[in-house]
């Protein structure tokens, strides 16, 4: 076990200095113990490897400080737990909204649900407008992401730019969207995230 840390931290170190070799065998090493962990957490297979290659992503987004890592394998570890956890909580928010429009779409208060729809309604064409008034290239990358559902790494091909930079846009134009939906007066944070999480 000791040999395998110790290789691990060269490989940490070779990864470090943009070795891609040492990083797809640090990718493979660990995908096989990775795999069933993730997967009983997220119960999808799509999910799961998404999720993986996001971790995976982020190691090599991050390679400038893997020199200073002290356990690879622990740090890794903590990366798949905290992007499995996060998408356990969009799950969740996204369920509690759709119960939420649920309900008070169903329930029997005619005069309730058509204001509702109609705030529905307002705050998705805001969300419209938010969208119109991103530069240029922010609003290509949004709409990569959001309506044609490419990841970050497929965004960044398709345009031919780096995914750090596909990845600052997004959280950009996601701050914008909501800073503008806060302006005009829309303050429904369960909505908001599931609309901008989609």
């Amino acid at each position: 076990m000791q040999a395998n840390s110790i290789n691990d931290r060269e490989l940490f170190k070779l990864i470090s200095e943009g070795d891609e070799l040492a990083f797809r065998q640090f990718f493979h090493r660990y995908v096989p113990e990775l795999r069933p962990l993730v997967s009983h957490l997220t119960k999808t297979a799509a999910v799961t490897e998404d999720i993986i290659q996001e971790s995976f992503l982020r190691l090599w987004m991050s390679r400038d400080k893997l020199i200073e890592i002290e356990n690879p394998r622990s740090w890794l570890l903590r990366i798949i737990f905290h992007q499995s956890f996060s998408y356990l909580r969009k799950q969740v928010v996204h369920h509690k909204a759709m119960d939420v429009i649920s309900s008070r779409y169903t329930a029997d208060e005619p005069v309730s649900t058509t204001e509702e729809l109609l705030s529905y309604s307002a705050m998705v064409k805001q969300i419209g407008v938010a969208v119109a008034l991103l530069p240029p290239q922010a609003k290509r990358i949004y709409l990569l992401s959001r309506e044609n559902g490419l990841k970050i790494p497929e965004i960044a091909a398709e345009l031919s730019i780096s995914p750090n930079t596909v990845k600052n846009s997004l959280v950009r134009s996601l701050q914008f969207i909501r800073k503008h939906l806060e302006l005009s007066g829309h303050l429904f944070p369960a909505l908001v995230v599931w609309l901008l999480g989609r």
